[in-house]
């Protein structure tokens, strides 16, 4: 008689775990936080950085490279244009940006997951741009039209990724200037959870915005947000035309750019914080300006890139305590600019999924949840500097992810969460195991991770003796074997392809 109860037990547990992880599986939009923000530098501090950063714009400047229209645009709105650069005078972007909003929606195509930016909002988004691809089966690789679709599949199942992304990796195996529109379709096919277009030339921009159209309604993107998109400034100091073409062509049409210096303190900026948020304050003000002198109103967000580098190799460094205070800092220039923010992630040097990639990730991403940013590009599967989007280490930053999920949510003063009714209950020297509060409470009291163990070590050694990467191998090929697409209108469905066929055969392909 003893077998079947074994059984049954089995079943009961596995059951119990199955219910657990859809509880804990089930996604939100977004995160509100309720914590405060960490301000890790004074007023007076940020004031001085201000005023550097007037100083950057009114007397330096900032090139307009290769762009006549942009600076057209500059020189009527009142700038000093001299060739290519572009002399501010002062306060003449701040004065610009009072017409950006402080916060916005952008729409998904699924509206539960719209995704609201700004205020005390944080969206994770996953990592973007490498051109390389890693897994423990098959190592690193140059990425493919296959690995994009299994990362915005991988960003879909995933509850605490909130946003689909944009180039979760490069296509390598189709023509640069074709692939766009195979990338943008998988994020409108694989996922109804917002994403990002292409801004590698104005035409790929004006591409995106037309399948937006088709999916959305041209007159409902002419009048909303749908799509973010990246927009660098190729620090120091300088815009180049590719970027101020495509921020051009998304500003006409009310789509929000995320204007980011990018930069390598010590190689891109100074070596000090307080020079590297002066300069970045000032290209992300020329920049997101730009857009208002385009098209006042439409939404904007005031982004960074910035990490630090080796002085003994020049390579790039991340999780360092020089980083996070920029982030930090920049973060506290933006909510005084009244602009939604962009920064942080799960940033790492290493180029395995291990001990330092962890670290590394986790000293940024609590930096940017702490920071109060609003959109955290990078948030999964970045590694080796941001040359690799890896399957491993996808898995593990979406399971810290949800972590800050519960983390943003503070302390909880309800009736439930003082737990007075177990205090009495329970009395000097109980134990609270048995009580009515922990049987009411404790399937989500505590975070549980998908990949972490807790386990005893017999039990660990039972199970085969699996590290944390090995687990979030066996992880992401249940999550893509489990997988199943959102419904996407046929009608529409057709309308994409037949753009996409059309539009791929007005020219050649190329790789430039």
């Amino acid at each position: 008689m003893s077998e079947p109860r074994t059984r049954g037990a089995r079943r009961g547990r596995e059951a119990r775990k199955e219910a657990r992880q859809n509880k804990a599986g089930k996604s939100i939009p977004y995160i509100k936080r309720n914590i405060p923000v960490s301000n890790l530098t004074s007023d007076e501090a940020l004031e001085i950085i201000e005023a550097n950063a007037d100083i950057i714009l009114e007397e330096i400047g900032i090139d307009f490279r290769d762009d006549p229209e942009s600076l057209q645009l500059w020189k009527d709105a009142g700038a000093d244009v001299q060739g290519e650069r572009v002399h501010f005078p002062k306060g003449l972007c701040r004065e610009l940006l009072k017409t950006a909003p402080s916060e916005f929606t952008q729409f998904a195509r699924n509206t539960a997951n719209n995704v609201q930016i700004g205020g005390n909002n944080t969206v994770f988004a996953p990592v973007y741009g490498p051109p390389f691809v890693h897994d423990m089966d098959k190592g690193r690789r140059y990425g493919t039209i296959e690995d994009f679709e299994n990362f915005v599949k991988l960003a879909y199942m995933a509850p605490a990724m909130h946003h689909s992304g944009g180039t979760v990796c490069e296509p390598v195996d189709l023509p640069v200037n074709k692939r766009h529109f195979d990338m943008v379709y998988s994020h409108i096919k694989y996922s109804d959870k917002p994403f990002m277009g292409s801004v590698t030339a104005p035409e790929r921009a004006q591409d995106s915005v037309d399948m937006a159209s088709l999916v959305f309604g041209e007159d409902f993107v002419q009048n909303n947000c749908v799509m973010l998109n990246l927009i660098n400034a190729n620090s120091p100091m300088t815009f180049d035309a590719t970027m101020l073409g495509a921020l051009r062509t998304y500003a006409a049409n009310n789509q929000a750019c995320v204007v980011s210096p990018f930069i390598l303190s010590g190689a891109m900026s100074p070596v000090s914080p307080a020079g590297t948020l002066s300069q970045l304050l000032a290209e992300a003000l020329a920049g997101t300006a730009l857009t208002q002198v385009i098209k006042p109103g439409t939404p904007v967000i005031f982004g960074t890139f910035v990490s630090s580098i080796s002085m003994q190799s020049g390579a790039p460094t991340f999780g360092t305590p020089e980083s996070s205070l920029v982030l930090n800092g920049a973060a506290q220039l933006s909510r005084r600019l009244n602009l939604p923010f962009r920064s942080g992630g799960s940033f790492t040097a290493s180029k395995l999924p291990d001990a330092q990639a962890a670290y590394e990730s986790a000293q940024t991403l609590l930096m940017t949840l702490m920071s109060g940013v609003n959109f955290a590009l990078h948030s999964a599967g970045w590694l080796e500097g941001g040359l690799c989007s890896s399957y491993e280490k996808f898995v593990m930053d979406i399971d810290q992810c949800a972590m800050m999920e519960v983390m943003a949510r503070g302390i909880d003063v309800s009736e439930n969460g003082q737990a007075m009714d177990a205090v009495r209950e329970v009395g000097p020297g109980g134990h609270f195991l048995g009580c009515a509060h922990t049987q009411a409470n404790f399937e989500d009291a505590f975070y549980r991770s998908r990949i972490a163990d807790n386990n005893s070590v017999e039990q660990w050694q039972s199970d085969g003796s699996k590290d944390t990467a090995t687990r979030a191998n066996e992880t992401w090929k249940q999550m893509l074997n489990d997988y199943q697409a959102p419904a996407l209108d046929p009608g529409i469905d057709e309308s994409l392809q037949a753009f996409m066929e059309n539009r791929k055969n007005e020219f050649p392909d190329s790789n430039v």
